[in-house]
């Protein structure tokens, strides 16, 4: 197949955007509205942070300590997004080097371990859990255990995700990092 050289226009090579795929609700786990929904007030607060401080001169005190928890609840409910896709940060040069098969057994390994992890996580996350039930927020009139139900929560999804994708693995699915 031979690319046509594209017609020049005015600071350089027009480029033919491809049309984007059509929404289909499979592309989406239960994990994604939950991230959706902290992701957007998380911004909504920063904001409110930022134009209270800098625009009325006088800040809201709750507003930082309530983007760092949306920041942490981001963080791991995103995280069970991230296994799912299989998108987690990672060195994929050795797999260029692997056959297709020690490639895919390769990432079951890994897989077990990091759901191992996981799983350890979520074990302490579960311990802080009533550790943390008595102390407050600093500003906010709620518990700590309100954060770490949702690290609780976002570590188990994280640890279900894993062994889903392990398990497709395991059937024979792609061996590719980033392959669903």
């Amino acid at each position: 197949m031979t690319v046509e050289p594209q017609e020049p226009v005015e600071g350089g090579i027009q480029v033919e955007e491809a049309p984007d795929p059509p929404f289909d609700w499979r592309d989406y786990g239960l994990e994604d509205l939950p991230a959706f929904l902290i992701f957007w007030g998380l911004t909504v607060i920063v904001f409110l942070q930022f134009f209270t401080r800098y625009v009325l001169n006088n800040s809201l005190s709750w507003t930082e300590e309530a983007a760092r928890y949306f920041l942490i609840a981001l963080t791991f409910i995103g995280g069970g997004l991230v296994c799912r896709r299989r998108a987690h940060i990672a060195v994929e040069y050795l797999h260029t080097l692997m056959s297709r098969a020690a490639s895919r057994r390769l990432m079951i390994v890994v897989e077990a371990i990091a759901a191992l992890f996981f799983a350890y996580l979520a074990y302490i996350g579960w311990r802080l859990i009533g550790v943390m039930g008595g102390q407050r927020m600093a500003v906010i009139d709620l518990t700590m255990a309100w954060l770490y139900w949702v690290v609780f929560a976002g570590l188990i999804v994280m640890l279900l995700r894993t062994l889903q994708s392990m398990w497709r693995r395991l059937q024979g699915d792609s061996p590719w990092a980033g392959d669903i």
